[in-house]
């Protein structure tokens, strides 16, 4: 009887599934609104667009560049009429502007600085910031949202003082306040924020701010600018910069550059009348290139954010330590089903590839362990990710250090008419590309431009956005309600054209959406949909910046890779050698994302009584089967087996490989004790192999061997 009734609900569920699947292709879900537009967006591929930039054409402005305000000005500049041509030597948002505290935000503590110091400058700064975040939530509703920040005020006299300074916030937002702040009692604040610590606390004061995903944010604006009419390219490098001699044959012009096509290797020149150089920590290698000579105007610094498990904060409040032991602030957010803590700030070094270095981790934890309640243990294995991200900072020879340079943005025009924007902030990208092209319109007497047209106007894929997008995509295609919510915060009115492309899971529910790794809602049409209309070219590309799988669990990310791999290597026709080169190269990106290749247990000391060695030693045993001092997969599956398991050879080896430092695809009796070491001290946390340890006498069905588990 059993048979039978599973029988009817498989058939049942595939029959539903087909003809939802049969549905969709006869059914064109075209979404009209009123003014006859629909969403389905049309702009030139990545080999258009290429061949565009190599036909010799000259542009009016060449911007290099494709951070936020790459494509900020980019985008400013074609709607104002202007040929724009767009170069990025990675991907968009590839650096800094991918690896920020994702808020859209005036600026709490440059206020502070403006009152206390009577600066202007700094004060015209949060002014500006707070008019644009506001601009920010409204042409992007899909990618950005108002979110509360609790700050903790344990001394009394702090009150009406940090009261009044975020009343004053409010007050400068003017029509653009999101909302206003209020103050708590103590026992109100532990209900919204229960992890924060109570001893002492007298009250909180909430204010708001805006979050957004900065990533999908940039590609938004990338490909707003297409849409607008600007030729963009990602993974097209500059070479050199081309220079023509005046009209009057004084000086010579910067009049394009010599580029590189990165991923073939294929050079061309880009002629423009107007150069931009808008390349953020890399500004002064673009200026040098124009004049050996020049000074340099920027000072790298590293800001440092690590990823934590969702149940260290709650789901929609944020916190802010206004003050930290060296007198920095860090802000304690959630963010895509994570918590998001940083950032540090400290002189660094320029790369294209930033590690996050072990003492800022170690800060930041410290820092939320004097936040939170003591009964919430604050574990370094509990790291998913940790990233670090090079701020443009323009130097003031005054400052002793970084946090004493100024934030505003700076623009310069060359000798050779090439103009450079330098500085500012994520939140203020688009006025500082309004002001950059200002500036350009002078440089190249382009009288026939019109005014900037990007106040209001909305990025691809918040047109025809609404909040309850993610039910019709339920109700229509059969989407896991996760999955729905995903795809409508990511995509906007673009998530439709994702859904039609998912394939049939073969279960009754959900209809369509096969995930990509298990408990994050991406699914394998993603990967499809960014390789054709939003220039995902390489892994990293989809694992960091059309998704943030890389940002929220590295381990994931890892565990996604090949699958993603195997997916773009049909979609673009890679060779073997070719998809060898993906793996590595994500594999190596991963690593200054916080993954210790397989190896999270290599730099854990062993310490651990004699007594509780034994007894490690003694579980070891239990799992070494054929006594030959390894844990190998053979000796794992008969475990398993033995607790009601059934694990596919793939997971096992990634078992294995969790606790595997030498690489020979077994657990040696060493590498078992400091795995187990590290779980005691709270260097790893959630490990797999050590959930699967505990549970191994009780030979219970429920074990999450597929869960991806341990820190970074």
């Amino acid at each position: 009887m059993l048979r039978v009734i599973t029988g009817v609900v498989v058939a049942g569920g595939v029959t539903y599934a087909g003809w939802r699947f049969s549905r969709r292709k006869s059914t064109q879900y075209v979404y009209m609104q009123s003014d006859g537009e629909s969403c389905p967006l049309n702009i030139l591929t990545r080999a258009e667009q290429l061949s565009k930039l190599q036909s010799g054409e000259v542009y009016d402005i060449l911007v290099i560049g494709g951070g936020a305000t790459g494509a900020g000005v980019a985008l400013d500049a074609a709607t104002r009429g202007l040929k724009t041509a767009l170069v990025e030597r990675d991907d968009f948002s590839s650096g800094t502007s991918s690896k920020s505290t994702k808020l859209i935000h005036g600026g709490v503590r440059y206020l502070y600085k403006a009152v206390l110091g009577l600066d202007i400058e700094q004060f015209r700064m949060v002014k500006e910031a707070l008019r644009e975040r506001a601009n920010l939530v409204d042409i992007a509703p899909h990618l950005s949202s108002s979110l509360p920040i609790m700050l903790p005020v344990y001394k009394w006299w702090q009150v009406p003082y940090f009261w009044s300074g975020l009343k004053m916030y409010d007050l400068i937002s003017g029509k653009q306040l999101l909302k206003s702040s209020y103050l708590v009692s103590k026992n109100t604040a532990l209900e919204q924020f229960p992890m924060l610590k109570r001893d002492k606390l007298c009250a909180a004061i909430v204010y708001y701010d805006g979050q957004h995903d900065d990533s999908r944010m940039n590609v938004a604006i990338a490909l707003t600018a297409a849409k607008e009419g600007a030729n963009v390219s990602n993974h097209v490098e500059v070479v050199s910069l081309l220079k023509e001699a005046s009209e009057d044959g004084s000086k010579s012009k910067v009049r394009g550059a010599r580029v590189r096509d990165t991923l073939t290797g294929k050079e061309w020149d880009i002629r423009a009348k107007v150069v931009v150089n808008a390349t953020g920590p890399f500004t002064d290698t673009i200026r040098q290139m124009d004049d050996p000579k020049q000074p340099k105007i920027c000072q790298p610094s590293a800001g440092i954010h690590i990823s934590l498990p969702n149940y260290y904060s709650p789901v929609s409040m944020g916190l802010l330590d206004p003050s930290t032991s060296d007198g920095r602030v860090i802000f304690f957010l959630p963010w895509r089903g994570i918590t998001i803590a940083g950032t540090t700030d400290a002189p660094t070094d320029l790369t294209f590839t930033p590690h996050p270095r072990e003492h800022d981790i170690q800060f930041i934890l410290q820092e939320i362990r004097d936040y939170l309640s003591p009964e919430l243990s604050v574990r370094r294995g509990d790291v998913l990710a940790a990233w670090s991200g090079i701020r443009p900072l323009i130097v003031d020879p005054k400052a002793k250090d970084t946090q004493s340079i100024t934030r505003s943005h700076f623009i310069e025009v060359s000798s050779s008419g090439m103009v450079t924007i330098a500085g500012g902030k994520w939140t203020t990208y688009r006025a500082m590309a309004e002001d950059t092209i200002n500036e350009t319109i002078k440089v190249g007497k382009f009288d026939q431009a019109g005014e900037s047209g990007t106040l209001g106007l909305k990025l691809v894929g918040g047109k025809h956005y609404y909040p309850t997008l993610f039910i019709q995509l339920i109700q229509d295609y059969g989407l896991d309600e996760d999955v729905a919510r995903h795809l409508a915060n990511s995509y906007g009115d673009q998530a439709p054209e994702i859904a039609k492309l998912a394939g049939m899971t073969g279960h009754r529910w959900p209809v369509i959406g096969k995930r990509l790794v298990a408990d994050y809602p991406y699914i394998e049409a993603e990967v499809k949909y960014v390789i054709h209309k939003e220039y995902a070219c390489t892994a990293v590309d989809v694992l960091a910046r059309r998704t943030r799988l890389a940002f929220q669990n590295v381990q994931a990310a890892h565990e996604s890779l090949p699958r993603i791999v195997e997916i773009m290597a049909k979609e673009l026709k890679w060779s073997k050698a070719e998809t060898k080169n993906q793996l590595d190269a994500a594999n190596q990106y991963l690593e200054s994302m916080g993954y210790k290749a397989r190896s999270e247990v290599r730099d854990v000391p062993i310490s651990l009584s004699y007594n509780e060695a034994q007894a490690y030693l003694n579980t070891f045993k239990n799992f070494d089967r054929d006594g030959d001092g390894h844990i190998s997969v053979l000796d794992l599956r008969k475990v398993l087996k033995e607790m009601g398991e059934e694990v596919d050879e793939r997971q096992l080896r990634d078992l294995i490989a969790e606790v595997d430092i030498n690489k020979n695809n077994t657990i040696e009796q060493e590498e078992f004790l400091q795995l187990m070491s590290g779980i005691k001290t709270g260097v790893i946390a959630n490990n797999r192999m050590a959930a699967i340890m505990e549970r191994m006498g009780e030979h219970k069905k429920d074990i999450p061997v597929n869960r991806s588990g341990g820190g970074v």
